[in-house]
């Protein structure tokens, strides 16, 4: 009986982080360029009481007499797939059509990666996150400019006051990784590089696979709400299930106790 109490406590645990992935996913619907993740669990290590192969050959055990120890949460996945754009109208949203990241430089020097392309100037006329983070590389807007273009391979126009043509003033890049679902969240929107995502491939939007840019929209979180609250009611329903059978064999125990009375 302790096996299944230990057991279905396993469950229960298991479950409780599959609803805080959840929960975290449905926080995010509305945010900016997030990704929704998804939780893989795998079970726990066997007991074997009789192995497959066991006795006369005539006679062998054709399967083995094995009991499980339960299940547990071994690795939370990004789904990278793409979000629904957004038409906001501000000349400075943008959004990224396929495959890329923005890159943005955080205040140590280190390089980190983002979705979002909620994009406005700093005191200096550089674009910059609304968290004040300067994209890289460094893209510098006039303070007298009174238009700006950025066509969807990236390069930024503006014209200025008085000027009737437009004049280049810089160009984004993308970076592609061979395994985006390796990447580290670190909040605020960011990832970081790492072992597993493997080294950048930084190039020009819509040329090599890389993304296209979308001037005035913003990628929408790709997370499907009706689907997370459909997987919250079954981890609810499997958890419930779970805590049934730790009442269910502290009820089997106490029957074996009663026994000898």
């Amino acid at each position: 009986m302790l096996r299944a109490i230990r057991t279905a406590a396993t469950g229960m645990s298991a479950q409780q982080a599959g609803v805080d992935n959840i929960a975290n996913n449905l926080a995010n619907a509305n945010t900016v360029g997030y990704k929704r993740s998804n939780i893989v669990f795998h079970d726990l290590l066997y007991q074997t009481i009789q192995a497959s192969g066991e006795g006369e050959a005539q006679n062998a055990r054709p399967a083995s007499l094995q009991m499980g120890h339960g299940a547990s949460a071994v690795a939370t996945v990004r789904n990278f797939t793409q979000g629904s754009l957004l038409d906001t109208g501000n000349v400075l949203d943008l959004a990224i059509n396929g495959d890329g990241f923005l890159q943005v430089q955080r205040p140590d020097g280190t390089i980190a990666y983002t979705r979002d392309g909620a994009l406005t100037r700093n005191a200096e006329g550089s674009l910059v996150t609304q968290t004040g983070l300067a994209i890289e590389p460094d893209i510098s807007i006039p303070p007298d400019a009174v238009e700006v273009h950025i066509s969807m391979d990236g390069l930024v126009s503006v014209r200025i006051d008085g000027e009737p043509e437009m004049v280049q003033i810089g160009q984004f890049e993308l970076a592609r990784f061979s395994n985006p679902a390796g990447l580290n969240p670190v909040g605020g929107n960011l990832y970081e590089q790492t072992q597993a995502s493997g080294e950048p491939t930084v190039g020009t939007p819509g040329q090599d696979g890389v993304g296209v840019l979308m001037q005035g929209y913003l990628e929408a979180a790709n997370v499907d709400v009706v689907q997370e609250m459909v997987n919250l009611i079954a981890a609810q329903r499997t958890y419930e299930l779970n805590s049934k059978m730790v009442t269910t064999s502290e009820e089997m125990m106490q029957v074996s106790n009663n026994m000898k009375r």
